[in-house]
């Protein structure tokens, strides 16, 4: 990365003051003050597909997540040499995550990825890895001091496991929110730990959850995306596109199985689809009901990259950032996306994903890439479950 493709302070400026501008005039500021009501909050997410809640956890809950998620790598993620299989066996690789292009060559047959669905699993950054022998480049290995740093993510089950991540995804806060905002018998298929590294952690190009968290008849994902640090411009915010939460799914990220009886995942285009997932009302004449395709859909807008970033702006996007501790709660069918981590700053976050279950008359897709164990359910977070 040269100096040139560096964010400036001028252009840090003008950025935030194109993102205030965007933000003032859907009055986010509004539901962020501690005492806004139910109804104030709900009315903003179902006109703009995303919730911001300052403060949403404490410095406390933050530590025992990064330090559960320590815990976890240091005992789980091993990681073998280059030189230590002669024979350079597929049992050394190191699997990989990435959202673009090539995303269903690195996740699609991967069945350490496909069987994590509640466990928890370890990818490392893409660009780190030797693409010959399949683990860290000798480099990585002598220069990283700390083998976290090679992380991309963790999933998919940290809820599932005892600790501080699973009483964060039940706790009552977690519930009332949820409620509030109008789910009705409300499970966790998934969640995901996303390191967003310092230099190294890449961008995650634009996506709909609900395109790998498919239900119906109607798409109901609900995303909570909790800053462990500040997310700021220069490490990675999340860049959001209000109003698209009414758009059908674009894609769906659907399971296939080949001669040999082995799991493939493939894209395709998704079933047109007239309900979102904030906008649930059979009546409501604010939803697009025929396919939007965007340029953009798994890729950038054009020019959105390097600084200032107006493509982003021009296709609608607009920057939340976050402090240690914020809540961005967003649906299933926003568009969204993050540039790569530039800064030396990491941008740690713990997002789960939601969905309605069987009690709301609403159907896990068979043909997800996430499937649990016969016999073992979501997780559920009912207010009335304890």
């Amino acid at each position: 990365m040269t100096s040139a493709e560096q964010y400036q302070p001028e252009q840090i400026e003008q950025i935030r003051n194109k993102a205030r501008q965007t933000l003032n005039s859907l009055q986010l500021a509004q539901t962020c003050h501690s005492d806004s009501n139910t109804d104030t909050k709900k009315t903003f997410f179902d006109a703009n597909g995303f919730l911001k809640l300052p403060n949403f956890c404490t410095e406390t809950e933050i530590q025992d997540m990064k330090q559960q998620m320590r815990q976890l790598a240091e005992e789980q993620w091993i990681i073998k040499d280059s030189n230590d299989n002669k024979n350079n066996s597929n049992n050394n690789k190191i699997s990989t995550f990435t959202t673009g292009e090539n995303q269903e060559s690195a996740q699609g047959s991967d069945d350490y990825f496909l069987n994590s669905a509640n466990k928890v699993h370890f990818f490392a950054e893409q660009d780190l890895i030797d693409p010959t022998s399949g683990t860290l480049r000798d480099d990585v290995h002598m220069n990283i001091p700390d083998k976290m740093l090679a992380l991309n993510k963790a999933g998919h089950g940290m809820h599932m496991i005892p600790g501080a991540f699973r009483q964060y995804s039940t706790s009552d806060k977690i519930k009332h929110l949820v409620n509030e905002l109008g789910w009705v018998d409300p499970v966790i298929p998934q969640s995901m730990y996303i390191f967003k590294q310092p230099k190294v952690g890449g961008e995650v190009t634009s996506h709909q959850d609900s395109t790998f968290l498919y239900t119906t008849p109607r798409q109901t994902c609900l995303g909570l995306w909790l800053a462990l640090d500040d997310a700021t411009l220069e490490n990675g915010c999340l860049w959001v596109r209000p109003g698209s939460h009414r758009e059908p799914v674009r894609r769906q990220f659907v399971r296939n199985v080949d001669s040999a009886k082995k799991v493939i995942m493939k894209f395709q285009d998704a079933p047109d689809s007239s309900s979102s997932s904030a906008a649930k009302d059979d009546d409501d004449s604010n939803a697009i009901t025929s396919a939007v395709r965007v340029p953009w859909d798994g890729a950038l807008p054009q020019a959105s990259w390097p600084p200032p970033c107006d493509g982003l702006f021009e296709a609608g996007f607009v920057p939340v950032e976050c402090k240690a501790g914020d809540l961005l709660a967003f649906g299933g069918q926003l568009d969204h996306l993050s540039l790569a981590n530039y800064s030396d700053a990491a941008r740690h976050t713990f997002q789960l994903h939601l969905v309605e279950g069987e009690g709301a008359g609403v159907t896990w897709s068979p043909l997800n890439w996430l499937q649990y164990p016969d016999g073992v359910p979501f997780l559920s977070i009912k207010m009335n479950e304890s």
